[in-house]
């Protein structure tokens, strides 16, 4: 190959290496986002994991792997709650120097019980209060990336609910129907992400969504989980450890070229 195909590629390896790099990643301590956490500690970056309880945040932080010697921090935050925003990610820059990736992933679970024959205006509402938290984290981001002349990413994370319906016979008889606002909150995730993503390009900070496709934690509903395997391609439920790969390809410059994207990692199940 001609030399100068090669003068400026970059190895896989390091496309995919975070060190250096500082990541806030929200709800670290639940099933999916632990795993996307230790993703990115995995790959080098510093974590700052943040949660409304400040020990909890804490403890998992302090959980997570180091390979190249990050100190991982926990920071309290509370992202339905517009002066948390700012305080918890005026902290974490202060604390750790700077942000170069946030993941929106912690999510307000108040009346997920609620299907959409109980649930109340009020509750809807409630609920929607998760993306104006992700629109202020994520607006922080970019002002702070601006103000230090770097770059950024930010990965939102929605759900295959957010682009297809659920069916309805799968939750008939074991449970209630899949919440229409948690239908409604995935899918304007989805949407804010490609606008800001528009917006932003220019200021180098790169706006994608990671959507996860079923991947329930043991406690569900057998009945439920068996159900929804049919409705699968690969029939079968994902593991936490398959979005890995996914979060550190969108949050490296492995995707320094994607923004606005919504990567469905599914088994298949929005392809029928």
């Amino acid at each position: 190959m001609p030399a100068h195909f090669l003068a400026d590629e970059v190895s896989v390896h390091q496309l995919f290496d975070l060190t250096g790099r500082v990541a806030i990643v929200s709800g670290a301590s639940g099933y999916l986002g632990s795993a996307m956490a230790r993703a990115l500690a995995e790959a080098g970056a510093r974590v700052v994991v943040t949660s409304r309880d400040a020990k909890r945040a804490q403890e998992t932080a302090d959980e997570l792997p180091s390979p190249k010697g990050a100190r991982h921090l926990g920071i309290a935050l509370d992202h339905v709650n517009e002066g948390e925003c700012e305080r918890g990610f005026a902290e974490a820059v202060t604390r750790a120097g700077k942000v170069d990736i946030l993941v929106n992933n912690t999510l307000d679970r108040d009346f997920c019980d609620k299907d959409l024959t109980t649930v109340t205006a009020d509750q809807f509402n409630q609920h929607l209060k998760n993306n104006t938290g992700y629109f202020l984290l994520a607006r922080h981001m970019r002002n702070h990336c601006v103000a230090r002349k770097g770059t950024g990413s930010i990965v939102m994370i929605g759900s295959m609910y957010g682009v297809v319906a659920s069916y309805p016979d799968a939750y008939e008889g074991v449970c209630p129907a899949s919440p229409v606002q948690y239908h409604a909150l995935k899918g304007g995730t989805i949407q804010m992400t490609r606008h800001l993503a528009a917006y932003w390009a220019r200021d180098g900070v790169r706006v994608n969504c990671l959507s996860p496709g079923p991947f329930p934690p043991d406690k569900i509903n057998a009945e439920l989980v068996k159900r929804l395997k049919a409705k699968c391609p690969m029939g079968r439920m994902g593991k936490n450890h398959e979005l890995k790969g996914a979060i550190v390809f969108l949050s490296s410059d492995a995707s320094s070229y994607v923004t606005g994207q919504n990567l469905l990692i599914d088994g298949g199940w929005t392809a029928w």
